[in-house]
């Protein structure tokens, strides 16, 4: 079972949806994430991003973590079911529950707003798509906003849009199991 690592809902356990072919993070690999962000940029009293958010455990470990405004965006009936009984058991105020794609959330997201994105599209998501997402999600990050995208640690290296500037070899691949993060902080560039 899943459940909230460190901050003021620590121990808490989240629900999964049922009958879903949902990839929960492991436990062990949100905190490598939030290890990596903490230490390197700080996660309290940001704005995060949680894209394609499952069960929302992601978004819901930087609301604990003392983040002030978490949007967590997933198009699954039942995964968002599961996000809402989640969003109680954790009972931030500022967590906010985004029921539709990814791709109809960025088309109308607020610009120059989010200082941390996760995301954790399908692994069968073509590596195109994923670039398409990230090009797509740039009007609404803040400069020097960090995003972080999972992949299957097989599938090819993560394509960044321009304005994307990838960290360091160590932080920019953490693998996890099956699981690759690359993580790259955006600058707006002077034309934006």
């Amino acid at each position: 079972m899943t459940r909230i690592i460190a901050g003021v809902a620590r121990g808490r356990r989240l629900v999964a949806p049922k009958g879903e072919a949902t990839r929960p993070t492991t436990d062990r690999a949100r905190e490598a994430i939030f290890s990596s962000w903490s230490s390197r940029f700080g996660i309290e009293g940001t704005t995060v991003l949680d894209l394609f958010a499952g069960s929302g455990a992601l978004g819901l470990e930087a609301a604990s973590r003392g983040a002030d405004e978490v949007v967590l965006v997933e198009s699954s009936a039942a995964a968002a079911r599961a996000i809402r009984t989640n969003i109680g058991t954790v009972g931030h105020p500022r967590v906010l529950l985004a029921e539709m794609k990814a791709s109809t959330y960025l088309a109308g997201a607020p610009e120059d707003h989010f200082d941390r994105v996760i995301a954790d599209p399908p692994y069968e998501l073509a590596g195109e798509a994923v670039t398409e997402m990230l090009e797509a999600l740039r009007p609404a990050l803040k400069d020097g906003a960090v995003v972080t995208v999972e992949r299957h640690s097989a599938d090819d290296e993560t394509v960044w849009p321009e304005g994307y500037g990838i960290l360091e070899q160590k932080l920019k691949r953490r693998i996890q199991g099956l699981a690759r993060f690359d993580t790259a902080i955006y600058r707006r560039g002077e034309d934006e």
